[in-house]
């Protein structure tokens, strides 16, 4: 498994903020959105060939209980569910950071944070080149997919917002996948990788989270260390 980082740190988003966890990298991505903030992961995906038993090694050496599978698109990884199975006979909390754009297949996972991408993910033809946008348009947005991850496991849905205009489109999303969401399940992270960006945007987007009943969520980890690696 081509694993672009392994790294102990406290959880940046979503409904765990603040707590301590092993993140497993993995490289490699089907989608190229315009504004990733790991381009090593996705873009040019880059790493280290690891076996699961190494993975599971260096894991272990940490003190917590949680361990966060994240990518990329971890999901596109062959030997993942057993990674994943690993894990759970390890006694590891699972969170599995997805696109939702491959079905779970029962994997193992305690916490399916999900991050459909909306229309202005999409990359420009000139820096992603035209079979790359197209396959982001067909790719991004899997309904029944989305259902599957939903139905099966404990989930958060969060979405990168970069303006009010993003939000009849979190709305549709979260009506095209066919179950009860809970408000409080609908997470708004502010567009942004410099703490400047995420201020532009953090005051109004939590006045939409009070109107709406959804969830506002910090990007701790830029906060408190930037946008680097290994965080």
């Amino acid at each position: 498994m081509l694993i672009s980082e392994i790294f102990y740190s406290v959880q940046g988003e979503g409904s765990l903020v603040g707590v301590p966890s092993v993140f497993v990298r993995t490289s490699g991505c089907n989608l190229r959105c315009v504004w990733c903030d790991t381009p090593y992961a996705s873009w040019k995906p880059e790493g280290t060939e690891m076996t699961v038993e190494g993975i599971m090694a260096e894991v272990m050496t940490h003190p917590t209980r949680h361990v966060v599978v994240t990518g990329g698109e971890p999901m596109i990884a062959k030997e993942m569910p057993l990674l994943l199975a690993k894990l759970r006979e390890a006694g590891k909390h699972i969170t599995i950071e997805t696109a939702g754009t491959i079905a779970p297949d029962d994997v193992a996972c305690d916490l399916a944070s999900i991050s459909p991408k909306l229309a202005h993910s999409t990359p420009d033809e000139a820096r992603a080149g035209k079979a790359w946008v197209e396959k982001h348009e067909r790719t991004r947005l899997q309904p029944d997919v989305l259902r599957a991850w939903c139905s099966a496991y404990e989930f958060q849905l969060k979405f990168v917002v970069a303006s009010e205009a993003d939000l009849e489109e979190v709305q549709a999303v979260v009506e095209s996948i066919g179950v009860p969401v809970p408000p409080e399940k609908i997470l708004l992270m502010p567009e942004g990788i410099t703490q400047e960006a995420l201020r532009t945007r953090q005051t109004w987007l939590v006045e939409v989270c009070k109107r709406t009943g959804w969830r506002y969520s910090p990007r701790l980890h830029i906060d408190l260390f930037g946008n680097k690696r290994g965080t």
